[in-house]
């Protein structure tokens, strides 16, 4: 790995891509052998958002690898209010070996790394997820044996789960099309970004509001929550917006033979996904929740531990 941060997966080359998912079927397949990459490194877990998968797959992580987590929620730190980005950095560089933040703003991710000394990972900002991400290319790895010449059909709103799979797959060399509902569209300027690496790599990147155009012969389906934390207050007008976009039986039906249905969890049955869908064998939800342990836990193993170097 050149890079010292993960901020997000545009930073990254196709070979740091592969990298980390190499090394995370490597270490699913035989923890053992990675038991102590990490003896004696502490990461300081910033969240100023509330977390499930998050905080158990990087705390989970840094156990099994040897060392050892403190999470710090908004008790604990006020970001950019009882204390600045840049002193919160750099007083953690002094305590621990790596920060991992889930936060609102990406700026304070990227203030982070600017300023603190030990490699600092987004866990999950407004604007990218790349934890996610990377743990949904190898669950793809894993169920389709490739990522590169796939079609993946994302439905919904073009949210950071959207900004961080366009990056992936534009460096996998997978094709992604995107359909949300008018105003809802991903950042312009992450889809020109991810449009130019993916013609570098034989793919291509749809954006537009069709379903159907979106979505037929499709490998994967993929879709998120409607209204994401911080935009609770929205949620009755989106749902309204939002219920053309439902991924239902007839959406994985204009699929390509099967088909994986995909959602970064946590998921709203009968709002963005219907439960016979949901919980059809074309899921792979679980998976990919699995999947951010060991995902993780290679980001983890390279930036703190120099692991595959």
């Amino acid at each position: 790995m050149t890079i010292s941060d993960l901020v997000s997966i545009h930073d990254l080359s196709r070979e740091e891509v592969l990298e980390i998912l190499d090394l995370a079927a490597r270490i699913k397949r035989d923890p053992v052998a990675f038991q102590d990459a990490l003896s004696r490194r502490t990461l300081a877990m910033i969240f100023e958002k509330p977390s499930l998968r998050t905080r158990v797959s990087f705390e989970a992580g840094m156990t099994q690898l040897g060392g050892h987590a403190i999470c710090l929620g908004p008790s604990d730190i006020s970001m950019g209010r009882r204390e600045s980005v840049a002193d919160i950095a750099r007083t953690l560089s002094g305590m621990a070996d790596g920060i991992m933040a889930r936060t609102f703003s990406h700026q304070a991710i990227v203030d982070l790394a600017q300023h603190a000394a030990i490699p600092v990972i987004n866990g999950l900002s407004d604007r990218s997820h790349p934890c996610q991400a990377l743990a949904d290319f190898l669950t793809i790895r894993e169920a389709l044996g490739r990522c590169e010449g796939i079609r993946l059909a994302y439905v919904g709103d073009g949210n950071n789960v959207t900004h961080s799979l366009m990056y992936a797959a534009a460096r996998l060399g997978a094709s992604v099309s995107v359909a949300t509902p008018p105003g809802y569209a991903p950042d312009p300027d992450v889809v020109r970004q991810a449009r130019e690496v993916a013609a570098r790599f034989g793919a291509t990147l749809a954006v537009g509001h069709n379903v159907d155009e979106a979505v037929a012969g499709a490998d994967v389906i993929y879709t998120d929550t409607w209204a994401s934390m911080g935009q609770e207050a929205e949620h009755d007008e989106r749902v309204v917006v939002f219920r053309p976009y439902q991924v239902d039986a007839s959406v994985m039906a204009r699929a390509g033979k099967g088909a994986l249905f995909m959602h970064c969890l946590p998921a709203h049955r009968g709002e963005e996904v219907t439960d016979d869908v949901f919980e059809s064998k074309a899921s792979v939800v679980f998976q990919q929740a699995a999947n951010r342990l060991h995902a993780q836990k290679a980001v983890l193993a390279l930036l703190l531990g120099g692991a595959g170097r």
